[in-house]
C-alpha cells in the first residue's frame, strides 16, 4: 500500500472540491434572485460525478469484441434546474430551496473535513506521533 496514494483522501479532496463549486453556484443563484429571466444552476449529485470519474473502461480480449461504452470521466457538468414556480419577470430562483441546498452543502463540507481530520489522526497514531488537541 502506497501511503502517498490513499483513495479515501483522494475522494475527500474530490468531495470538498465538489462542495466548493456547488456553494459557488448556489451563491450565484441567491445573488441573482431578482434578476429577470435568471435560471438557477446546480451540479450533478456527487454520486453521479463520482461514477463518471472512476469509470472503468472494459478491456477487449479478442479482436472481434466491440469496444466498451464506459464513461471516461471528466468535468462535473453544470445543470440548469427545472423550476417549479417562476416569478412574473421569468426569474426561477426560489430562495428557500437555494438556502436549504446551501445548508446541506455546508453540512457535507463539515462532515468530509471531520472525517479527513480523524483519518489523519489515526495515521499519526499508527506512526507513533501524537496529534495536537
Amino acid at each position: 500500500m502506497d501511503p502517498l496514494n490513499i483513495g479515501l483522501f483522494d475522494m475527500a479532496e474530490r468531495r470538498l472540491a465538489w462542495t466548493e463549486k456547488r456553494q459557488e453556484l448556489l451563491a450565484q443563484n441567491v445573488a441573482n434572485a431578482n434578476t429577470p429571466r435568471y435560471q438557477p444552476h446546480d451540479l450533478q449529485p456527487f454520486a453521479a460525478t463520482l461514477s463518471q470519474t472512476f469509470g472503468v473502461a472494459p478491456v477487449r480480449t479478442q479482436p472481434g469484441h466491440l469496444p466498451g461504452t464506459a464513461a471516461t470521466g471528466g468535468a462535473q457538468p453544470e445543470a440548469t434546474e427545472s423550476p417549479a414556480i417562476r416569478a412574473p419577470d421569468g426569474n426561477a430562483v426560489a430562495l428557500d430551496t437555494q438556502l436549504v441546498k446551501v445548508a446541506d452543502t455546508a453540512t457535507t463540507q463539515t462532515l468530509v473535513t471531520t472525517i479527513y481530520k480523524k483519518y489523519l489522526g489515526l495515521f499519526s497514531l499508527a506512526l507513533g506521533q501524537s496529534t495536537p488537541g
